[in-house]
Order: structure tokens, then C-alpha cells, then sequence
């Protein structure tokens, strides 16, 4: 929708007007009722004090699925306002299939591949898209972007989740939430709070110092609520600290509403919790997906004192003001025609900036039209997404093989017999759920070609591909065995045969990773020449894979995770209880005995070398950092340099922005990210100035002693490079005095 554009009235009763800028957007919306001839505003307020008892519990607790859109996931019920549907995400607008009708919509990249990109106003578009496509199928609320961290790199939903980082992960999440609301849609940041495993996640207790609390865990949730204002917040399924999530008034009122002024609805993770009255005591407005018997314990935990009136009333009005806000109380007369094939080229542009270069030795770009060959399983059953809330229904996904026989002379009888050995093993019928609905592939032999037939094919191709695949997804967490983190034996096997053969002639081998988090790479790297991280990268996968190889896109994608090196080197994996299946089986309790060393800031204080680290990337060009000049003003830190583009190729580049503390009263980590900017397309020979700037504020750590925020008085070194270990430039600049901020 263009900037000032009015959506259709309905029977001269509702209208709603948006206006759009590129940071930001204001919603402005009138409930219109037509008395004798004049338009009378019926408020919130003055629908609260129309509702009987009754009404009102009913309004706080919802259905589901959703009733009036088939296949979403719930909806609030219809009391004074019509009801709001709700509708799972994040990597674009979930809506189950029905006998009718197969409800098509865009798969884009996963979150942590958009994050890959570090492009805002891309991730906005994206946002923007997926709230359109809501928008044209009756969905009122998203329930995305999930903004967990990602504290241990075998959770099971770290693809729906943005970093490890949590400035990156904020920003990230507040573009997104920015584009969904844009288009007149809200968004739902989740899952509020520290909720970074899947396994026993109903009955988890999280149990973490507050420090590590509020500057990682809650540091994304509270850029989002600052910088998006989001429409609603989804509390999380686990115990933090012994209190359930969704029960946790001290989360949910004092930190959100209190300190954060978020002002929205607070709804549960579907059937989370275990008491209904505590969960509306403590902030928790809307309890999903809601059923009769909780509307009965709330209405005679009112009659009986255990739950005020005025305490209902909070949450209820809350309610109507945000559906005062939604299509449905507007009236909206939806399509059920989103633009799929605009919203597809959006998608690949995504993925393409996401791309992740990890190795070449020379390898890439291949020349258009050389011929290789293509080995592994996953050319043909090609991952776009994950599993569960998180997978998607499009209407159409490109695979690998399918492009790659576009771009390049592929090895078709090496292919072909990947191809029949394929649909033999798992059925058309199978492979179609694979590619548009949801089905686990459990992972399949990738060696079906002796040795003798490698050396053939390599005598006659310019090149080997191997596509590795994982997929992991809602309701479980990936394992520490072969075939997951580690390469299966066929795998290794596979990679052990083609690089001797290839490389015995002189042609390179590349490795393709659809994955949906890290693996272990050190044990194999050299085998290869090339490793090329696609992610999950929704349905325009083949494309953005063979233009990649080709050179069509020129990597620009940054990791927002860290790769160990091997398991032991994982800050989560020196904890006890930290984690399934490093005892117990079945944990009850997970502590954070890492702190605030997570991800990088572990690997980088403690000098543990990782495999790749934060914010690497390589590219087909190569870039210069110039001119760094760092000025204290005020409250802020200007940082100004600039990016030069030194290679042969057409680039954009991902320029980071580390500050490393004094030392002081707190221990802090060696260095934290607390800017970034990615630069447009630089032609060979050509340069961006960047221009950023850090809050002083943005610059505390939590001191648990005293409850405050502290900036630490000292100097300070900013770091400026193209990943957390390649640093280019450095400057420093002096806080003379300690300064505290009230949380």
C-alpha cells in the first residue's frame, strides 16, 4: 500500500487511514456508529463499561484454531469488536491447507538468514510483504518474528530466531515488526523470555542471573518495543527463575509495561502456563488458544476475590484497544489475493543478500555453462524452510537441480540417478509435502556412487557440487550425533571420494550447505575447495544457489552465529543441566551458567578460536577500510569511514562496529557489537562513507549490586572491520565519570 492510500469502507461504518514512512508508521483508526445523521466515537473505555462480567473474561481468553480463516492458528472472541485472527510466522504467513483450498503464500528465508543479510530496510520489506499477504487472507495479528537468542546452536527453532547477538537481533526484529504493522497488520515478537530450547520447553525453568537477563535475553525485546511498538507481545511456554513466563509478573509488568512503556497485549504461547488467574494478575492479557473451562475458572475466580475486577478490566481494555487497530473491527474486505509472484522476486532478492560465503580457494564463481557434477540428496529434495509453527505453504519451490540445469551443464546421468534414487526412497507424494506443505526427510545415504563412477564423472566435469543438508524444527532440538551436528558417515564418505578424484585433476569441489544451523566443519573443510551457506532460504532456493555459484550474486551475507570449531568449545556446553542430552535426558532445569558470554562475546574474552566467527563473510571482491575518525558529542559516539571497493566485482559489504570497555568495577566481555551498516552496490574502484552513531546508554552493563545501568568511566576502543576477528580500524574515545540509569 502506497503512503496515504484508504483502504474500502464498509456500510459507511469503519474506515482507517495508514500512513507510511520509511522508519516508522502511524495508524490512525475510528470506530464510527451513525446516530441521527452524526459519527459518534465509540472508545475503548466506553465499550468497557457496556460488558457484563461475562464479556469480559470471555474477551480475554480465546479459540482456536481460528474460526472465521481456516488454518490460522486462533482467534480472540467476538465480544463488542469482532474477533481478531491470528496466524503463525515467521518465514511468511502460515495458514494451513484445507480440502478447499490450499492457501498459498511466499516462503521467504528464515529468520537467521534474513539476519545474514544485515540489511534493515531489506528485512523491512520483507516484514511489509508478509504483513500484506496477512492482510489479504483476514489475519488481524502475526505471530512473529520470534527474537529468542541464540544462546546454544542445537536449538531446535534457532532458525526462526534471529542471532546471538542482541543488538543485532534487535534491530533486525524491530525492521521486521516495522514492515508487518505497515501494512496495517500487528506483530507479535516472541517468545518473551529466555526460552532458547525446545526440549521439556513447556516445563523448562530457565534459571539465569539478571544481569545476563536484561543485556542479552531481553535486550532484543526491548529494542523492539522501543524502536517498533509492536501490537502485541507472546510470553513464552518455559519458567523463568521458577515463575512461568506467562505467570511472571515482575516480566510482564514491571520490565515490559513499567520500564519499557509497551503498551500492547501480552497473549500466552499456545497452552502455556498453569494458571489462568495468575497469568491475567500478572500482565498475561490473552490466554491461547483459549477454551471454555478457562473461561469458567476466571469467571468464578472473580466472583470468589481471586481475581478483581479491576485486574480483568486492565487486560479487556487492553484488548479493544488493540483490536480497534485491527482489519476486522475496520471492516477490511480482504482478497484472498496476495501479490505471490511480486512478493517471490522479493524473496530471492532476500536470500541472495543473505548468501554466506564461507570458503574459496579460487573456486567460485564458475563460469556459466561448465559442466558439473551435482551429488547429494538435497538438489533434488531442496529445504526451503523449517518445521512447525515456522514452515510455510507456497505455491511453488525452485530447487537446486532445477536451476543449476539453467546456469550450467549439469552431469545428468550422475543427477538422474540421484533423481530416481530419490523418488524411490520417498515418493512423489512425499517429496511434494517436503517442498509445499510440512514433512520431516529423515535423512537418506548420500554415497550411492562407487568410486570408479566419481573418477568418471570427474574426468569429464569441470567441477563437483555436494549439497549437504539438516532441517530441524518446533517441538524438538537437534542432536549431537552423526548426521546432525556432525557429517553422517555417508557424507563423509561422499566428500572423502570426490575431493580425491577431483582434486587428483585439478577441478575444485564445492560444498552447498542447506542447513538450518551450524554443523561441524573443521573435520572436512579441507577436503574442499569452496563452501557456499544458503541457510533455509524459502521457496526461490535453487535460484539464489546456482546465481551464487555463477556469480550472478555476490555473496554479502555475514553470520549472525558463531560456527564452533567442535562441541567442547560451546560456552553452553560448560554448563551443567545446560542443555538435553548432556545429562539429564529429561531436564527439568536449564542454567545459564555462561552469563553474558554468549556466542562471540565467550569465544572472544576467553580466547577460543571458532571455526567461523561472528559476522564472517567472504565475498567475489574485496573491500579497504579508510579514515576512521571517532567523536565524543554529548550522549553519542559518532563513528564516521569509509568502505572502498579494491576488487573486480560489483559488492556490498557488511561494515561492523565492535567497542571493546575499560577494565573496571564489572567484568565485560573482550569487545561487543553496537553498530553496523551495509553499504549499497560498490562497482570495482568505488566507496560508501558510512556515518553511525552509539548511545552513550548503549554502552551499560547491569550491575546486579546496585539495580542500575553503568557506564564505566575510561577509555573506550572502537573497533571497526568486516567480522568480529577482522578488524580494520581502531580509535578510542574517554567517559570521564561513571554514569547509572535507573533499568
Amino acid at each position: 500500500m502506497a503512503p496515504g492510500v484508504k483502504l474500502p469502507l464498509t456500510a459507511l461504518k469503519r474506515s482507517f487511514y495508514i500512513l507510511n514512512t520509511p522508519t516508522a508508521y502511524i495508524l490512525l483508526t475510528l470506530r464510527l456508529s451513525v446516530t441521527s445523521g452524526e459519527a459518534k466515537l465509540a472508545s475503548p473505555e466506553q465499550l468497557l463499561k457496556s460488558m457484563t462480567l461475562e464479556e469480559k473474561v470471555s474477551l480475554v481468553v480465546g479459540w482456536g484454531p481460528a474460526r472465521r480463516v481456516p488454518g490460522a492458528a486462533g482467534e480472540t472472541r467476538p465480544v463488542k469488536v469482532p474477533s481478531m485472527v491470528t496466524s503463525d510466522g515467521p518465514s511468511g504467513l502460515r495458514i494451513e491447507p484445507t480440502k478447499e483450498r490450499k492457501w498459498y503464500a511466499t516462503a521467504f528465508p528464515v529468520p537467521t538468514m534474513l539476519a545474514s543479510t544485515w540489511n534493515l530496510e531489506l528485512v523491512e520489506r520483507v516484514g511489509r510483504a508478509i504483513g500484506e499477504e496477512a492482510r489479504e487472507y483476514g489475519v488481524d495479528i502475526f505471530l512473529a518474528p520470534g527474537i529468542n537468542i541464540h544462546r546454544h546452536p542445537l536449538c531446535g527453532r534457532n532458525f526462526e530466531y534471529f542471532s546471538e547477538d542482541p543488538l543485532l537481533s534487535g534491530v533486525v526484529a524491530a525492521a521486521y515488526v516495522k514492515g508487518v504493522q505497515s501494512a496495517g497488520v500487528g506483530a507479535t515478537p516472541k517468545h518473551f523470555a529466555a526460552n532458547e530450547q525446545e526440549t521439556n520447553r513447556v516445563i523448562i525453568d530457565t534459571v539465569v542471573s539478571e544481569r545476563a537477563l536484561r543485556e542479552i535475553y531481553l535486550k532484543p525485546f526491548e529494542i523492539v518495543v522501543k524502536e517498533a511498538k509492536p501490537w502485541a507481545i507472546m510470553s513464552a511456554y518455559n519458567k523463568l527463575n521458577g515463575k512461568y513466563c506467562s505467570q511472571n509478573e515482575w516480566l510482564l509488568t514491571k520490565v515490559l509495561r513499567e520500564e519499557w512503556g509497551f503498551n500492547g497485549i501480552v497473549m500466552t504461547d499456545w497452552g502455556a502456563g498453569d494458571n489462568p488467574v495468575e497469568q491475567i494478575k500478572a500482565g498475561n492479557d490473552l490466554i491461547m488458544p483459549g477454551s471454555d473451562e478457562i473461561v469458567t475458572k476466571l469467571l468464578e475466580a472473580v466472583k470468589k476475590g481471586a481475581l478483581s475486577e479491576s485486574e480483568l478490566d486492565r487486560s479487556a481494555l487492553r484488548i479493544l484497544r488493540v483490536a480497534q487497530l485491527s482489519l476486522s473491527y475496520r471492516g477490511y474486505r480482504y482478497s484472498n489475493q496476495p501479490n505471490l509472484e511480486a512478493h517471490a522476486q522479493l524473496a530471492y532478492e532476500a536470500a541472495a543478500e543473505g548468501v554466506v560465503l564461507l570458503k574459496n580457494e579460487g573456486a567460485l564463481p564458475l563460469k556459466e555453462g561448465s559442466r558439473v557434477a551435482v551429488f547429494g540428496t538435497g538438489q533434488i529434495e531442496t529445504l526451503k524452510g523449517g518445521m512447525g509453527s515456522g514452515h510455510t505453504h507456497p505455491k511453488r519451490v525452485v530447487t537446486i537441480l532445477e536451476s543449476l540445469r539453467e546456469r550450467l551443464k549439469v552431469e545428468e546421468e550422475l543427477s538422474s540417478a540421484y533423481e530416481k534414487y530419490v523418488l524411490e526412497k520417498r515418493g512423489r507424494e512425499f517429496l511434494e509435502k517436503i517442498y509445499y506443505e510440512e514433512a520431516y526427510p529423515e535423512p537418506l545415504p548420500q554415497d550411492i556412487v562407487s568410486e570408479e563412477q566419481v573418477a568418471k564423472f570427474a574426468e569429464r566435469n569441470d567441477a563437483a557440487i555436494i549439497v549437504i543438508t539438516r532441517i530441524s524444527g518446533e517441538g524438538w532440538d537437534r542432536r549431537l550425533e552423526k548426521g546432525d551436528f556432525y557429517l553422517s558417515n555417508s557424507e563423509r564418505k561422499l566428500i572423502e571420494m570426490v575431493s580425491r578424484q577431483f582434486r587428483a585433476k585439478g577441478k575444485p569441489v564445492v560444498v552447498v550447505l542447506n542447513i538450518c544451523g551450524p554443523i561441524e566443519v573443521v573435520s572436512w573443510r579441507d577436503l574442499v575447495d569452496a563452501i557456499l551457506l544458503v541457510w533455509l532460504p524459502g521457496q526461490e532456493a535453487g535460484r539464489v544457489v546456482a546465481d551464487a555459484l555463477v556469480g550472478r550474486i555476490n555473496p554479502s551475507g555475514k553470520l549472525p552465529t558463531t560456527f564452533p570449531r567442535d562441541w567442547p568449545d560451546v560456552p553452553a556446553a560448560k554448563s551443567p543441566e545446560c542443555y538435553p542430552g548432556v545429562p539429564p535426558e529429561n531436564p527439568r532445569v536449564v542454567r545459564y551458567c555462561e552469563g553474558v558470554y554468549v556466542g562471540y562475546r565467550y569465544y572472544d574474552t576467553f580466547g577460543v578460536e571458532p571455526a567461523y566467527e561472528f559476522g564472517f563473510g567472504l565475498s567475489y571482491t574485496k573491500f579497504e577500510y579508510r579514515n576512521l575518525t571517532v567523536e565524543k558529542a554529548g550522549d553519542k559516539v559518532k563513528v564516521s569511514f569509509e568502505v572502498v571497493n579494491v576488487g573486480s566485482y560489483p559488492g556490498k559489504e557488511v561494515a561492523q562496529v565492535y567497542v571493546k570497555a575499560p577494565r573496571g568495577k564489572l567484568d565485560k566481555p573482550f569487545q561487543e557489537l553496537k553498530a553496523f551498516k551495509k553499504t549499497r552496490l560498490l562497482k570495482p574502484g568505488e566507496s560508501e562513507k558510512i556515518e553511525l552513531e552509539i548511545n552513550i546508554r548503549d554502552l551499560a552493563s547491569f550491575d546486579e549490586s546496585e539495580k542500575v545501568w553503568l557506564v564505566e568511566k575510561g577509555t573506550y576502543e572502537v573497533k571497526v572491520g568486516a567480522s568480529s576477528r577482522n578488524i580494520r580500524l581502531t580509535g578510542t574515545f574517554t567517559v570521564e565519570n561513571d554514569i547509572k540509569f535507573k533499568p
